[in-house]
């Protein structure tokens, strides 16, 4: 597998120096070769807020693969590094736009009931997992696996990896403060007797985690809530016209939006969702324009360290910052700022 020359492939030799043949050989599989047409951004890099002016293009293929090494790193197991590589496979286009289609996207799991469907319907893959005498039942659900997953706000190589793959996305850190922090990572038992990834040191934790909520912050902000509840109502309009089936999008970004470029009307749908550069929020819901109450996932981490516990057992600070995260009200409705006059 040849690596590009992109920011976030720099990571994989922090997770991991050198790539396992294994994890190569499946990443090259037509399934896991289609997560490089579609993003991690959700859509919202299409559009022309400032937020996302600078941003690199971050695949769910870089994340993917990151996250199995960082898999392999921390338990050298196979079964785990490759449920890990797969967990993203049955991503579709724009990702968590679709589970805002869906009415799903406070939990985010309604896309993936479609992952041991591809992983049995590749024949590519099927012929490497039984050179490995492994079975699609064995690494289509990383959930079995804590390193892989495990529930928030604890610290699981798909979170770390995200987290990692944002902090280079938003500017947040360099890969240099990214390889001091893996570098104070191991496999671990928490509080709970199961497995984690967790910090050695409790500084280098709470910077760690200090640094994560920056990130939190974009998950839930305005224009990340706003573009996607948008995006999803042009895919909705897209389907109820024919225009696209629900299939589609389990193709590419590149093909969802040739399609809808075919249409007048769908074309001129996405030209203004590509157009919008700002939200606004108002107490009140605005008449004759795209205006919505949006709900959001709180996604924040709470790393366990060696002999101190969860980073909020100990810090005041971070404490503090969760604890004003977690109470961001959703409650006043968002619109394109135009619509004031």
């Amino acid at each position: 597998m040849k690596e590009n020359d992109f920011t976030y492939s720099r990571l994989w030799k922090i997770y991991f120096p050198e790539m396992p043949d294994f994890i190569s050989r499946l990443a090259e599989t037509p399934p896991m070769q289609r997560l490089k047409k579609v993003g991690m951004n959700c859509g919202c890099e299409y559009v022309a807020l400032h937020m996302h002016d600078m941003c690199r293009r971050y695949t769910r293929f870089e994340h993917s693969v990151g996250v199995a090494l960082i898999v392999w790193n921390f338990t050298r197991d196979v079964k785990q590094t490759v449920a890990g590589l797969f967990h993203d496979i049955s991503t579709p286009a724009f990702a968590h736009v679709v589970d805002f289609l869906n009415g799903d996207h406070l939990t985010q799991e309604s896309t993936e009931s479609r992952t041991a469907e591809m992983i049995d319907g590749s024949p590519e893959i099927q012929e490497i997992l039984r050179e490995f005498g492994i079975s699609t039942a064995d690494v289509c659900d990383y959930h079995l696996y804590p390193i892989a997953d495990n529930a928030s706000p604890q610290l699981s190589a798909d979170r770390l990896e995200y987290t990692f793959g944002n902090f280079i996305q938003y500017g947040v850190c360099g890969v240099d403060e990214i390889e001091n922090f893996y570098r104070d990572l191991s496999a671990g038992t928490n509080e709970h007797a199961q497995p984690e990834i967790i910090f050695k040191s409790p500084d280098i934790a709470e910077q760690f985690a200090l640094a994560s909520m920056n990130c939190s912050y974009v998950y839930i902000s305005d224009s990340d809530r706003f573009t996607m509840q948008y995006l999803a109502e042009v895919l909705k309009d897209a389907m109820q016209g024919g225009i696209l089936k629900m299939n589609d999008l389990y193709t590419t970004e590149e093909k969802v939006i040739r399609k809808l470029k075919r249409c007048q009307i769908t074309d001129n749908i996405w030209y203004t969702y590509t157009k919008i550069k700002g939200v606004q929020r108002t107490p009140e819901r605005l008449k004759n324009t795209f205006c919505v109450k949006v709900n959001a996932k709180r996604r924040y981490l709470d790393p366990f360290v060696i002999g101190k516990g969860r980073v909020t057992d100990y810090s005041k600070k971070y404490w503090k910052e969760v604890k004003e995260f977690l109470a961001v009200s959703f409650e006043d409705w968002l619109s394109e700022p135009k619509t004031l006059e």
